[in-house]
């Protein structure tokens, strides 16, 4: 009989410029406050399944599974590593459900590590680009900022984006880490701080593009038997998707639409028998201001057009009516790309259950939230449902 995955404990390592600390360094620090948080011990860890998009390049590390397992203490348990860009996390994830669903663990560690800084800023450029696709756009000159810049130019175009709109998502996300005590950015910036910054690819200013980040995050995903016996809040996953799409943008129909993210959503929201307006709480991939936005769209919960005039108007912010990105997203909170979708589930997971920072959790006291992790312009998409469940 299939098991219903459930989550139990979320941690991350400190996430930033972390130069004192290696990989195997985040890695332990996420893993132990991954356990405190569950209440478990880390001998009762099963299995591993960690994210990491680009270690080799990064860093120079590869046999990440295992590296993981040492850096935990607990060499011996099944340990995997899993690649699926700036969605590997999400991609862990999946397979740490597909263990628990299927009955062959009852207790597994999930999460993502990401050490950025050990390379020079090219060097990262280099690194990223790896999850385009490289003969015919990245090694033409087509980084990450220009593709989104060509994303938002088309969505201004098509649809009436403003420089506005795009800023508001900004000051948000940067309002929202202010009050996040692991986020890379713990500041606030006004509209001024952003459309003064520097112009990376035009419309994309600097505060308009997540930073290079170090960091690791970890979730203990269990059977909701396993889940019930703690007596203790936790989530179940109602529904889950990876949709991968077309690598090149170059042959996208419409540059600023995501058709992988609405895939993904269809099918996760169709598992967990949901709709998009019954999420109270989404944590969403904001890689660039434009990215929420778009994604927004691609989801269903807005228009096309009418996701960034939602978020001028707050209905986005935590006390609006449908809160996005509570953990100040990619843009404030930082953006480790092999660790970020588990934080967002982890986000999730303190909303869900009522155990956020007092000054962070949503007032209208969510149960049910959708995370939405993309690796590169959208060529691979997770998208994962939970429910909480409070003691």
């Amino acid at each position: 009989m299939s098991q219903v995955p459930c989550v139990i404990g979320f941690g991350m390592s400190p996430w930033g410029s972390e130069w004192k600390l290696s990989a195997r360094d985040l890695i332990a620090k996420a893993a132990r406050e991954t356990i405190k948080s569950a209440g478990i011990g880390m001998k009762e860890i099963e299995a591993i399944h960690i994210g990491a998009m680009t270690t080799g390049m990064f860093t120079g590390q590869e046999n990440i599974g295992a590296y993981a397992a040492d850096a935990m203490g607990i060499p011996g348990v099944p340990a995997s590593r899993h690649e699926g860009a700036c969605a590997s996390a999400s991609v862990a994830f999946n397979a740490a459900c597909d263990d628990i669903a299927s009955g062959r663990h009852k207790m597994v560690w999930s999460g993502g590590i990401e050490k950025m800084t050990d390379v020079s800023g090219d060097g990262a450029t280099a690194a990223l680009a790896a999850a385009s696709e490289r003969e015919f756009e990245a090694d033409q000159g087509a980084t990450f900022p220009l593709m989104y810049a060509l994303m938002a130019k088309s969505h201004m175009a098509a649809l009436g984006t403003t420089r506005e709109m795009l800023t508001a998502v900004a000051v948000k996300n940067h309002r929202n880490a202010s009050k996040n005590p692991h986020a890379q950015f713990q500041m606030e910036v006004t509209p001024k701080i952003v459309e003064s910054s520097i112009m990376v690819a035009d419309p994309l200013r600097l505060f308009d593009c997540s930073p290079i980040t170090d960091g690791s995050a970890g979730l203990i995903v269990v059977s909701e038997d396993v889940a019930k016996s703690l007596g203790k809040p936790y989530v179940r996953v109602l529904g889950r998707a990876l949709v991968s799409d077309q690598m090149f943008l170059h042959r996208r129909k419409v540059l600023h639409e995501m058709p992988g993210a609405v895939k993904a959503t269809k099918h996760a929201l169709d598992e967990a028998g949901k709709k998009i307006t019954d999420m109270q709480a989404i944590e969403l991939h904001d890689c660039f201001t434009i990215a929420e936005l778009m994604l927004l769209e691609a989801m269903g919960l807005y228009e096309p057009g009418k996701a960034g005039p939602a978020t001028v108007d707050g209905k986005t912010a935590i006390e609006g009516e449908s809160p996005v990105n509570s953990s100040g997203g990619l843009k404030g909170k930082g953006h480790p790309v092999g660790a970020t979708g588990a934080a967002q589930i982890g986000e999730l997971f303190l909303q869900l259950t009522g155990t956020a920072p007092t000054e962070r959790q949503i007032p209208k006291d969510p149960t049910v939230g959708m995370a939405m992790n993309v690796g590169g312009i959208g060529t691979m998409c997770g998208a994962t449902v939970l429910e909480g469940v409070r003691k």
